[in-house]
């Protein structure tokens, strides 16, 4: 097998996606994950940028062991020298220079004429062969840049000593066939090619990096530099999860090519980096969204329960997860429908699975989202409404800064109404204890949570509890504009779940 070496510069050009800077310690903690997921150079970051870059850098170069670390510098005396002192630990080390070579940059942004731009790019990676045999070179704008004037570029750093050669489509500007065709033209142009590794770096400005690294591969590029959750400047860059589950799935387009990349990891690391960048993962996102091997069409359903492979072109078990996802819905159908309950402990008939389906799909068109707990009550109660033992009447609370809260609350039954008043350390504390005493339900809290769900001062607050007893847990909800009585209202709804838990003790009466 011939080998595609993954480049990652998450920690470089990922962290310069507005809004995920990292501290230097979250760094490390990346960067050792990178390491259990198996990729070939790690680019820690900008060195000369800031001093805590430069820092963070080094301290990778000092504890992180296996993959190649990396600096990226400009074609200056400074930056290469700063990356050079702090990649120096690393034991595996490399220095990653880049100057633009198309005319819109050398025009506008440079300033400098064609032969200048030669005579930097090599003196650069002359420089950095001082630090490590290890220099690779980009041709910043490449995929803009005039082909014969790129060719020349790349002849020259390789004669310097530049032993990769990377190609970036730095505004996400090339399209497959182009960037492939670019590809296979510096193969056929470049003398001196075989001297040096092809890396291709793809922004995702038109959605189209993944796919351009992959054209890039399929005419002779060994390297890809990617991030993790395709984070990065602007729309991004070539998301890593995706283009290697893409070797990894089409070997049949890929014949003998294969990334050293554990998948296993890749699910963990997608999550750390989410976690530590504050970058949330699209829902849909490829391999790694939360939708990503979850299925809620019940053809979809039904075709996975009978054999997988009808509708999952890889196994969840590939990058870390457990298993698929089948999500009910009203999309949902009788078969996914029934595989749940089962899960659930509920041995249905025919009959009580198509009584059942029928509710379930009556709940499912008010529902975005149907929880286990959901098709629990459905279940024992024979309804998609709630059977409620005890009804809120009313209920009162006085609380200050200076006095104990204290709440009254009355609450209605077959046998009357009761009311009964409590102390607690807030008012819906208060009104807590006072539902215990009156319902004798002895739950131990386990979750409380507030959410609005509409803007503005008088938005909703939709309060969720988790209530245990014994060893069952329930669910209560409910929603006010007043999260005090939001709050009563969910706890009295998980109080009444579970005394009808008791009642019911599992029968399914349908």
């Amino acid at each position: 097998m011939e080998k595609i070496i993954i480049f990652d510069t998450t920690l470089r050009d990922g962290e310069q996606c507005p809004g995920a800077s990292l501290e230097a310690h979250e760094k490390l903690e990346i960067a050792q994950q990178l390491v259990r997921l198996k990729t070939d150079v790690i680019e820690a970051g900008f060195p000369v940028s800031s001093p805590g870059d430069f820092a963070a850098v080094k301290t990778i170069a000092q504890k992180v062991k296996g993959p190649v670390i990396c600096g990226l510098a400009r074609c200056l005396k400074k930056d290469i020298e700063a990356a050079g002192e702090a990649i120096k630990p690393a034991s595996k080390k490399r220095i990653h220079v880049f100057l633009a070579t198309s005319k819109i940059h050398m025009k506008y942004k440079l300033k400098k004429a064609e032969d200048e731009i030669v005579r930097l790019a090599v003196d650069a990676v002359k420089l950095a062969r001082r630090y490590t045999d290890d220099v690779e070179f980009s041709p910043e704008d490449a995929s803009r840049s005039e082909k014969d004037f790129l060719y020349r570029v790349i002849e020259q750093v390789i004669i310097a000593g530049a032993s990769t050669v990377n190609i970036p489509d730095t505004v996400g500007y090339a399209i497959p066939e182009e960037f492939g065709g670019l590809i296979r033209d510096i193969k056929n142009h470049v003398p001196n090619i075989g001297r040096a590794v092809i890396s291709v770096h793809c922004h995702n400005d038109l959605g189209l990096g993944v796919a351009n690294s992959l054209a890039a591969i399929r005419n002779g590029a060994r390297q890809v530099e990617c991030t993790i959750n395709g984070i990065g400047e602007r729309a991004g860059n070539a998301s890593m999860e995706e283009i290697v589950m893409a070797v990894k799935t089409r070997s049949d387009l890929f014949g003998n090519l294969s990334t050293g990349i554990a998948t296993q990891e890749i699910s963990k690391t997608s999550r750390l980096v989410s976690k530590l960048t504050g970058m949330i993962i699209q829902p849909n996102k490829a391999i790694v969204g939360q939708n990503a091997f979850a299925h809620e069409s019940g053809i979809h359903q039904d075709g996975v329960l009978k054999k997988r492979t009808t509708y999952e072109i890889m196994s969840p078990c590939e990058i870390g997860l457990t298993a698929s996802s089948l999500v009910l819905g009203k999309h949902s159908g009788r078969h996914a429908f029934a595989e749940k309950m089962k899960k659930l402990g509920y041995s249905l008939s025919a009959a009580q699975t198509d009584k059942a389906f029928g509710k379930f799909k009556v709940l499912a068109d008010k529902k975005k989202f149907i929880y286990d707990e959901d098709l629990e009550t459905l279940m024992e109660e024979g309804s998609g409404g709630s059977s409620e033992t005890w009804k809120l009447d009313s209920f009162r609370t006085v609380a200050s800064t200076e006095e104990t809260p204290v709440a009254t609350v009355k609450l209605r039954s077959k046998d009357g109404i009761k009311t009964v008043s409590a102390e607690g350390d807030g008012p819906v504390d208060a009104c807590y204890k006072a539902i215990d005493k009156i319902t004798k339900v002895r739950g131990e809290l386990a979750d409380y949570s507030l959410q609005s769900v509409t803007k503005g001062k008088d938005a909703m607050g939709e309060v969720t509890v988790r209530l245990r007893s014994k060893d069952k847990i329930v669910l209560g909800k409910s929603a006010s504009t007043d999260v005090i009585e939001a709050s009563v209202k969910a706890y009295l709804n998980a109080v009444n779940k579970l005394v009808h838990k008791e009642k019911k003790r599992l029968r399914i009466e349908i």
